[in-house]
């Protein structure tokens, strides 16, 4: 809730030429789609619907298509030279930058091994195969400090932390780190992002440093 809200609020702060509808058109969806989402698990990820998992996923969904937009309308506007406002230029640039971190951790959340109420509520034996192969799951032979938190040790699954770190690696070393994706749409998105994150740090924000200069 805490990660959504945020990039709500970020969105909200965007210039209104980067807006693809008026300014309380998407996030008021947004909520809408929030509020059945905390009210089925108010408290702790324990249950989960086919109307919750398709609401979750929209979710995501539109937070994410919304700020790829974000991102093209500055690009069109520097292609076509048509940026005067370095500074103004620069803040929206953080700001979708930072969204594309929280939205991306949110969808590799919600969709490796079947959501986080798959992860936490199934069996081991009974969860589907893995989107990303995290560092503890490699970690059983290491010293026994390091192992006793390893998942098979520790019977423990990523949380959503683990997902915004990978988002974050991603969107700054361009590829992954210490944590690989491994299904063909974990890896659809990682290079969605990857690609998304240059753009805007190596493209907009250069531009928006050399105008303000």
């Amino acid at each position: 809730m805490i990660a959504t809200l945020t990039a709500i609020t970020l969105y909200l702060a965007l210039p209104q030429q980067l807006l693809i509808a008026p300014r309380y058109v998407l996030p008021s969806l947004e909520i809408v789609l929030l509020i059945p989402l905390i009210a089925i698990n108010p408290r702790r990820l324990t249950r989960q619907t086919r109307i919750f998992r398709i609401l979750s996923l929209t979710l995501v969904a539109i937070i994410a298509v919304s700020n790829l937009m974000a991102l093209g309308m500055p690009i069109n506007e520097l292609v076509h030279a048509q940026v005067k406002d370095g500074r103004g230029l620069l803040v929206a640039a953080l700001q979708v930058w930072l969204t594309n971190i929280i939205v991306f951790g949110l969808a590799f959340w919600e969709l490796d091994r079947g959501g986080p109420v798959c992860r936490t509520q199934a069996l081991r034996s009974e969860l589907p195969l893995a989107d990303f192969r995290f560092s503890q799951n490699e970690n059983d032979d290491a010293v026994e400090e390091v192992a006793d938190g390893a998942s098979g040790s520790s019977d423990g699954v990523p949380t959503l932390v683990d997902y915004l770190y990978v988002s974050v690696t991603n969107s700054t070393a361009f590829s992954p780190t210490d944590t690989m994706p491994l299904s063909s749409h974990a890896k659809i998105m990682m290079s969605i992002e990857s690609i998304s994150a240059p753009l805007t740090s190596l493209f907009v924000i250069a531009r928006a440093v050399s105008i303000l200069h």
